[in-house]
């Protein structure tokens, strides 16, 4: 079942990834340094609203679908879930639409940050929608729509960035590929939904269980984006602009590797732990441990490895320098976040203990919020990416070992010696070659020769098991097909 989930969200994630680096090299080019710092500031930010605003009623839709499902209150559970949605979105319409009209700010910030309110809540109404096709295991459903909402997003975003919109382009094409896509889905949840008696109480359990996730992940959001807000302060919104793009290149391609496993593995693990128990739980958590190692260890060693020629080919000249620099700290981060954010983080899920998630957060946030203050006027941008770096150390140490008292994930250590072995590997390769003035076919020769070391490295270590549980399954399979 896992590697059927696996492969029917693989187009979401493929269209991630194109629409991830295409908005680095696409607006990074279309906008000014400052325009494009100007973008991921509000980037940043609508995130923290939507967190703060909406997440906590998307987390607890994720883990009360299955029993819900299972008792048969699918209805109720749907109305109770739509009418919060419904009421969150209007008072965040009314009073976050009322401040940016009476602030005084320029014209072109005015409709950015518009632009951005309309696209929180109309994308936070598309992830309630999507939330529900997930948690029912309607992986396909769930791949069209999202597929869509990227491509069309970035599509339009990059018509009305050039059209003259600035900094609000973006927002606007996201904002109406969502309402395109939650016009048409929307109804479909609304037509199940029914009012019960439990509904007043339900919304408060979704909240007892959502409002630490929520709480939780507004400092998760800080530990990744609060940096840009002092940087701005520091050294201006060009700045940002910079090391926005470079981070977005290191952190996005990892980002996308583990979100395609937490997302399809998270539904799983609450399924096997409602329906049949702690060890079926563990089972499909030991296996989605050894394919976060087999894929997130490369992608970080190789990212740190190709960080002069990506941020060459892909980031604009005027910041691609800057951008350059920070990426193999961000590799790390990234690698740090991905195995906490979807692996680590399921203990507290599980255990239903969002409110020691959100704890470790909160320190995390603080730590790096600190390290900000002394490290960016001493370093710059190195010392931002430097803090993220120590800051995520130490959140991934403590639920590593904090998580376990929660609920027992086991740690595939075995597994992640040989995947981390074979990535040393693969680097050794990369270092080895030789540079490349053209910085397209240095990248493609430096990805090329690093997939495939890694690749022969992996199978003759069997690194998560892809040579036994992978490869000889598949060609048992075919030879008795053949025969």
């Amino acid at each position: 079942m896992l590697n059927r989930h696996l492969l029917a969200y693989l187009p979401v994630y493929a269209a991630q990834a194109l629409v991830g680096f295409g908005a680095v090299i696409v607006f990074t080019r279309l906008l000014t340094p400052e325009e494009y710092g100007r973008y991921m500031l509000l980037l940043a930010g609508a995130a923290l609203i939507g967190t703060a605003v909406f997440t906590w009623l998307d987390a607890a839709v994720a883990r009360h679908h299955a029993r819900c499902e299972a008792r048969g209150r699918m209805a109720g559970h749907l109305f109770t879930a739509w009418r919060i949605y419904g009421a969150l979105a209007l008072a965040a319409a009314v009073i976050a639409g009322g401040v940016i009209a009476l602030l005084p700010m320029d014209p072109a910030l005015k409709t950015a940050c518009a632009f951005a309110l309309a696209y929180t809540i109309i994308r936070s109404g598309v992830t309630l929608a999507l939330e529900t096709r997930r948690a029912a295991r309607q992986a396909g459903r769930y791949s069209a729509m999202e597929t869509f909402t990227l491509a069309a997003g970035f599509g339009l975003g990059v018509v009305f960035a050039h059209a003259g919109l600035g900094a609000a382009g973006p927002f606007a094409g996201m904002a109406l590929a969502g309402l395109i896509v939650l016009i048409i889905d929307a109804p479909l949840h609304l037509t199940r939904a029914r009012r019960d008696r439990a509904d007043a109480p339900r919304a408060v359990a979704y909240f007892a269980y959502g409002g630490p996730v929520a709480f939780s992940l507004i400092f998760e959001h800080l530990l990744s984006v609060g940096d840009r807000f002092l940087i701005a302060a520091f050294m201006g919104e060009a700045a940002v602009g910079a090391y926005s793009a470079g981070y977005a290149l290191a952190d996005r391609s990892l980002s996308i590797i583990f979100l395609w496993l937490g997302t399809t593995t998270g539904p799983l693990l609450v399924a096997a732990l409602e329906h049949e128990g702690r060890a079926a739980a563990q089972a499909v958590a030991r296996r989605t441990g050894a394919l976060m190692g087999l894929l997130g260890f490369p992608a970080a060693v190789g990212l740190a490895l190709v960080a002069d020629p990506a941020a060459r080919w892909l980031i604009g000249a005027e910041i691609a320098g800057d951008a350059a620099r920070i990426i193999p700290f961000i590799a790390l981060s990234g690698l740090m976040n991905g195995l906490m954010t979807f692996y680590f983080h399921e203990a507290y899920v599980l255990g239903r203990r969002p409110r020691a998630m959100a704890a470790v957060m909160t320190a995390a946030a603080a730590l790096n919020l600190a390290l900000n203050l002394l490290l960016i006027p001493l370093m710059g941008l190195t010392g931002a990416a430097l803090a993220t770096v120590i800051a995520y150390g130490a959140a991934l140490i403590v639920c590593v070992v904090h998580g376990r008292s929660v609920f027992p994930l086991p740690i595939p250590a075995g597994d992640w010696l040989r995947c981390g072995a074979a990535a040393l590997v693969m680097g050794a390769a990369i270092l080895a070659l030789p540079a490349i003035d053209s910085a397209p076919l240095e990248l493609l020769v430096r990805i090329t020769v690093g997939a495939a070391v890694y690749g022969l490295a992996a199978l003759a270590l069997d690194a998560a098991g892809c040579r036994s549980r992978l490869i000889a399954p598949a060609l048992m399979r075919l030879a008795g097909a053949r025969a």
